[in-house]
Parts: C-alpha cells; structure tokens; sequence
C-alpha cells in the first residue's frame, strides 16, 4: 500500500490540473468535510464542490484542503477552478450557512449567483434547538416536508 502513495499523488495532482474550459456546471454542492485525524492542532478541513452539469451529471468538481472553512479557503479553492478553465459559476449553489463560501463565490463569480441554504443542514440546526424527546418526531416531519 505504501507504494501506491507516489501514485495516488501523480493521479490527484494531475485531476486538479484538469483541462475545464469546455464544462458547465449548473448546480453547485459545497461543504467543508472535517476530520478527527489529529496530525496538527486543528482539525483538518477538506473542501469539497460537486458540480452538476446541464446534462444532469454529477462530478467531483474541487477537493483540496483549507483552514477551517474561511473566505481565503474558498477564494483559493474558487480561483484554482478559473486557472483551470472555468469561467461560469453555477446557476444555482447549494451549500451550509458557512459565509466564507457564499463570500468567495460571490467574489469570484458572480455576486448574483442564486443560494440555497442545506436541507441536511437546515435540519440539523432546527433539530439541535429541540428537546431531545421531540427531535424523533420532528425529524420524520420535516422529512415528509422534503
């Protein structure tokens, strides 16, 4: 396994060098995935976009890591996608109520961009405010709601 190391890199490195001039993203999923691993202080941030082409194909779109999920992350993150050909930003992005990517993208795209907040994040902060003895329920009827 450990020799595959060099590998998986080449393969990772040469993924985000990606020629995207031709593509077209129409739906964005963004989020920042936090992992336990405690290699430093802070818990390490990975950044992840799903885009969704007109054609209605998912595709890892961006996955690099970041501090937390700051502005400057994204910003970066948003940048390394127009260095690579992107030129358009989604039509509409979905992502938590995380500010520093609804910032990036609005400064690096289009501060017209159309935003929809998280179901799966919506949820989980309504239930959070809830009695535990109610969030059972509340749970199935915000589900039925979907």
């Amino acid at each position: 396994m450990c020799g595959s190391k060099p590998v998986l890199e080449a393969d990772y490195q040469a993924w985000r060098q990606r020629d995207l001039s031709q593509k077209r993203y129409v739906y964005w999923w963004a989020d920042g995935v936090y992992f336990n691993v405690r290699l430093e202080d802070a818990r390490t941030c990975v950044l992840v976009v799903v885009g969704a082409t007109e054609e209605g194909t998912k595709e890892l779109l961006a996955l690099a890591d970041g501090f937390r999920e700051s502005k400057d992350s994204w910003a970066d993150l948003l940048r390394e996608l127009k260095a690579h050909g992107l030129s358009q930003g989604p039509k509409l992005a979905i992502a938590d109520g995380s500010l520093g990517f609804w910032r990036a993208l609005q400064e690096e795209f289009d501060p017209g961009i159309e935003q929809q907040r998280c179901w799966v994040h919506k949820t989980a902060n309504v239930l959070d405010k809830l009695p535990k003895s109610l969030q059972g329920r509340a749970k199935e009827m915000l589900h039925d709601m979907y």
